[in-house]
């Protein structure tokens, strides 16, 4: 017999669709223009993913360390409260090969291109190509502008790979404590959040202009535009945010699971790059201690390293330490730290950063 939990999950995954298809009714009736948002991807030199979203366009401006809470307040609810336009047409274009795609529910679209001939890294050194998304249909009367640039990450010659989280991980958010969370997101905006010590030194130093990072988090992506702006800011390398969708589902009322939007993500970056090894870096206060040692197990031989950001003040080090001996039985190693310098220490020794 299904659960009182269930009964609620199923009505308001109900009531979400119900509402879903009273906005996209009253979106016919509306002129405000449309924006597409074309994510950061990644891909090799002969394939490259393209994901991105269509939304009603939104007027928010860079953040400012002066900016009241008031004002970050009305920025996030305007991120929140965003229109996601289905069944919007795009044409994304690559290299001159072209393909049209349809967005779901939630606006999104994604595919893989396949370029004619082969990229050529040699003149690239930002390993940064670009693309563009047409917006076809639908268009607005207020519509002025119809084609989006977006950028796929194509790395040269690295050495490895690094897949970083982003809460608890090298933005201080408190993610456990959802009271705090939410008035970090809710108050808070670009400059004011604040990086861990030393995480961009570190970043930078395994990055070497040539290491790829790629960024698997839960956290929306509705806060796309804000966490891209965080990185710059806080000279943490840019890197593909692959992030998650906070709709409600038929099984799920909160976005309370991690795993498996981390899972797939993961393992898609490393079947696109199969003879790469990575280095996985997370934090405790989640599901990533468990998610990168299910990734090790997964794919043996490939993670040179996974470093866990102790933000349990000590209440997981046994569960962890467990892990532990299971991720070294599967040709790899995991380390609770309790800050950034022990794992860069670790890195060092290991000859994956210069001394």
């Amino acid at each position: 017999m299904a659960s009182w939990k269930t009964y609620l999950t199923r009505l308001g995954y109900r009531i979400d669709r119900g509402v879903d298809k009273f906005q996209r009714f009253s979106q016919r009736f509306e002129d405000d223009a449309l924006v597409v948002w074309p994510y950061l991807t990644y891909g090799t030199t002969s394939r490259i993913f393209i994901k991105g979203r269509v939304l009603e366009a939104q007027a928010l401006r860079a953040a400012s360390e002066d900016d009241s809470r008031w004002r970050n307040f009305r920025s996030a609810l305007k991120r929140f409260t965003s229109d996601e336009i289905a069944n919007a047409k795009v044409r994304v274009n690559f290299q001159n090969q072209t393909k049209e795609l349809v967005t779901d529910e939630e606006g999104f679209f994604e595919t893989w291109l396949e370029p004619s001939s082969f990229l050529s890294t040699d003149t690239n050194d930002k390993n940064l190509y670009s693309f563009s998304v047409e917006l076809l249909a639908p268009l607005r009367k207020e519509q002025t502008e119809t084609l989006f640039q977006g950028q796929v990450m194509v790395p040269q010659n690295p050495t490895f790979g690094i897949i970083s989280d982003v809460d608890d991980t090298i933005l201080q958010s408190d993610a456990t404590r959802v009271l705090r969370m939410a008035r970090k997101v809710l108050f808070n905006n670009a400059r004011t959040r604040l990086p861990f010590e030393g995480v961009a030194e570190f970043y930078q130093k395994l990055n070497q202009n040539k290491n790829p990072l790629f960024y698997v988090s839960s956290s929306p992506w509705n806060l796309y535009d804000l966490l891209v702006e965080f990185l710059e800011i806080n000279d943490i390398p840019l890197g593909p945010l692959l992030l998650r969708d906070w709709g409600i589902s038929d099984n799920e009322l909160l976005p309370t699971g991690h795993a498996g939007h981390k899972l797939g993500a993961i393992k898609q970056i490393l079947d696109t790059y199969p003879h790469l090894p990575f280095i996985l870096i997370g934090d405790s206060g989640q599901e990533d201690p468990e998610i990168y040692s299910e990734v090790v197990t997964a794919y043996p031989g490939r993670i040179l390293a996974i470093y866990i950001r102790d933000v349990s003040l000590g209440r997981r080090t046994e569960a962890i330490n467990t892990l532990a001996q299971n991720v070294i039985a599967a040709q790899s190693e995991l380390l609770l730290v309790p800050d950034t310098t022990v794992a860069e220490e670790h890195a060092r020794s290991r000859g994956w950063i210069e001394s």
